[in-house]
C-alpha cells in the first residue's frame, strides 16, 4: 500500500491599504496553529480526502486594516518555513491567505511567503493556494504554485469552499502525479470591490462563465481576480489564472476569459446609486417610510477593505442635521473604533449623561476628533468589537468599539439595544452591504466618502502602479498576453 499524502497547511491573511496611516500589528491576528488550525476547516473526512496526513504550521488571520508591521510578517513567515523544515518529507501544501497584504518596505507580500516557502519545500512538491478574488496575482506568485484559485462571489459567500476546493483540486493532482498545466493573463484594469459586485452585470455575468470554462475537457481550475485597488504597488490588477491537465486549453480559456474581462471593463458600476454623504443623507431623511431603514454606506473608512474605522467625516454630517440632533428622525452611525473613549466612559451606568471625545486618533483627516456630547445608551462585548458603547445624541445613537469591526451582523446591532427596522437611517463604514443588512435595508445609497479606501480612485496618489490602467487612464490598448507555467 502506498503511504499517505502529507499536505501541508499555513498562511497569513489580511487585505490591507497602503493609503490609510492605520497599521496592523501582531496582536491584530488571531493566529492558530496545530488542532485549532486544522479545526478550522470541515473537508478531512471526505471520500476525496481519505488518506491523507494534514500537517498544520500556523495561521494568522486579521480584519482589513493598514500596511503590516514588518516584524509581525518576519515572525510568521519564519515560523512557517520553520515549520515545514521540521515536518519531514511533504507532497505539498494548501498556502490560505487573502492576497492583498501589504508589509511595510515590501511591494509583494504573498510572493516573497510563496518564495520563502517554495524555498523550505524545495521544487518537487505541489502548492495551492486560496485566495480572494480581490487579491493580487503577481508573476512571482504565478510562477511559485502549481494550483491558484480564488472566491467567486461578492458579497463573499464561497469563502470556505474556495479553500475545500483549493485542497481537494491539490489532492487531486497529486494523486494524478502530474504537475498541473497552468495559464495567467493580467488585465490592465483596477476597480473599488464595489464596482465588482457579482449580484450585478458585468461582474455576475463574468464569473457565471466560470463554471463552464472549468466543465471543459483538460481543464481543472479558472479564476478571476479583480485585484485590490487600494494599494500602490505593481502587482495591482486584474488577473485571470486557468489550471488543467491540457496545456493549449488552459492557456486558451485564460485568454478567453481575460478578453471577456477586458472588453466588460466600461460596464462596472457602483452596486449601489452614489453620492456625497450630504446628497446620500438628503435622500435617506426625505425616503417614504416603506424604504426603511435606509442604509447608507461611509464607504471610504470601511474596515472591511482596509480602511481605519475612526475617520469621523460621515459623523459630523449626521450631526449636522438638526432633524436628527432634536430627535426627530432616528439613525443609528456604526461605528468609530476608540478604546480610550469606550474605557472613559463604559463603566458609568447606563443613562449618565456623557461628553467624549472620539474617532481622528488613527486616521485623522477633516474633521478629526469629535467632541460628542450625550447620554449613555448602552455597554456590551462584542466578540468582534471588544467593549462597546452606544452613545445617544438627540435621535442619533453613535456605536463607539474597543477594536476595530465591521457591523454587518445584525446581531451586533441587538447587542447595542437597536433594532434596525426601527431605525430611519443607517449609517455604516462598510461597502456594498453584506448579505443580513442587504436583505434588512429598505433601500441604500452609497456614500463617495473621504478614507484609506476611498471609492474615488482618482483621488488616491497612486504612484508605483503599471500604468496604463483603466479607469485611471483610457483609450489604450491591452496587452493580454498568455504566461504559461
Amino acid at each position: 500500500m502506498s503511504r499517505p499524502l502529507r499536505i501541508a497547511i499555513g498562511g497569513i491573511h489580511i487585505e490591507s491599504s497602503t493609503f490609510t496611516p492605520h497599521l496592523s500589528r501582531a496582536d491584530d491576528f488571531e493566529v492558530t496553529r496545530g488542532d485549532a488550525l486544522l479545526a478550522r476547516y470541515e473537508w478531512f473526512g471526505r471520500p476525496w480526502a481519505a488518506d491523507v496526513e494534514w500537517i498544520p504550521l500556523v495561521h494568522a488571520r486579521a480584519l482589513p486594516g493598514g500596511a503590516v508591521e514588518a516584524a509581525a510578517y518576519e515572525t510568521w513567515a519564519a515560523e512557517i518555513v520553520q515549520r515545514l523544515a521540521a515536518a519531514g518529507p511533504l507532497d505539498g501544501m494548501l498556502v490560505d491567505f487573502h492576497g492583498a497584504m501589504s508589509v511595510v518596505g515590501r511591494d509583494d507580500a504573498e510572493g516573497d511567503l510563496i518564495t520563502a516557502i517554495r524555498s523550505a519545500l524545495g521544487p518537487q512538491p505541489y502548492v495551492s493556494a486560496a485566495m480572494d478574488l480581490h487579491g493580487n496575482v503577481s508573476r512571482v506568485l504565478f510562477d511559485a504554485c502549481d494550483l491558484l484559485t480564488c472566491y467567486r462571489t461578492a458579497p463573499h459567500v464561497d469563502v470556505w469552499e474556495t479553500r475545500e476546493r483549493a485542497a481537494r483540486n491539490l489532492v487531486a493532482a497529486l494523486r494524478r502525479g502530474q504537475r498541473p498545466h497552468k495559464a495567467l493573463v493580467h488585465v490592465p484594469v483596477l476597480l473599488p470591490g464595489e464596482m465588482t459586485s457579482t449580484r450585478e452585470d458585468p461582474a455576475r455575468s463574468l464569473y457565471a462563465q466560470v463554471p463552464e470554462i472549468e466543465s471543459r475537457d483538460g481543464i481543472v481550475d479558472a479564476a478571476i481576480w479583480v485585484g485590490y485597488a487600494w494599494a500602490d504597488q505593481p502587482r495591482c490588477q486584474g488577473a485571470v489564472v486557468v489550471t488543467g491537465t491540457d496545456a493549449t486549453a488552459a492557456a486558451d480559456a485564460a485568454r478567453e476569459l481575460g478578453e471577456r474581462f477586458w472588453a466588460a471593463r466600461d460596464d462596472f458600476a457602483f452596486a449601489a446609486p452614489t453620492g456625497s454623504m450630504d446628497e446620500c443623507l438628503d435622500t435617506a431623511l426625505a425616503a417614504d417610510p416603506a424604504r426603511r431603514p435606509f442604509f447608507v454606506s461611509d464607504s471610504g473608512d470601511n474596515p472591511g477593505a482596509g480602511g481605519a474605522d475612526d475617520v469621523t467625516f460621515a459623523l459630523e454630517r449626521l450631526l449636522a442635521r438638526p432633524e436628527i440632533r432634536d430627535g426627530a428622525r432616528r439613525a443609528v452611525f456604526a461605528s468609530l473604533v476608540d478604546p480610550q473613549a469606550v474605557a472613559q466612559i463604559a463603566d458609568q451606568p447606563v443613562g449618565s449623561p456623557v461628553r467624549v471625545t472620539a474617532g481622528g486618533r488613527i486616521d485623522p483627516r477633516d474633521p478629526g476628533p469629535l467632541r460628542l456630547d450625550g447620554v449613555l445608551e448602552a455597554v456590551a462585548d462584542d466578540p468582534d468589537g471588544g467593549r462597546c458603547v452606544s452613545v445617544r445624541i438627540g435621535g442619533l445613537s453613535v456605536f463607539v468599539t474597543s477594536r476595530r469591526m465591521q457591523y454587518r451582523l445584525l446581531e451586533s446591532y441587538t447587542r447595542l439595544g437597536v433594532a434596525v427596522d426601527a431605525v430611519d437611517v443607517v449609517v455604516v463604514k462598510i461597502g456594498y452591504l453584506e448579505p443580513e443588512l442587504f436583505d434588512a435595508a429598505g433601500d441604500w445609497l452609497l456614500a463617495l466618502t473621504p478614507g484609506g479606501v476611498d471609492q474615488d480612485l482618482a483621488r488616491l496618489p497612486y504612484r508605483h502602479l503599471v500604468r496604463p490602467m483603466f479607469p485611471l487612464d483610457r483609450g489604450f490598448t491591452a496587452d493580454l498576453n498568455v504566461v504559461r507555467g
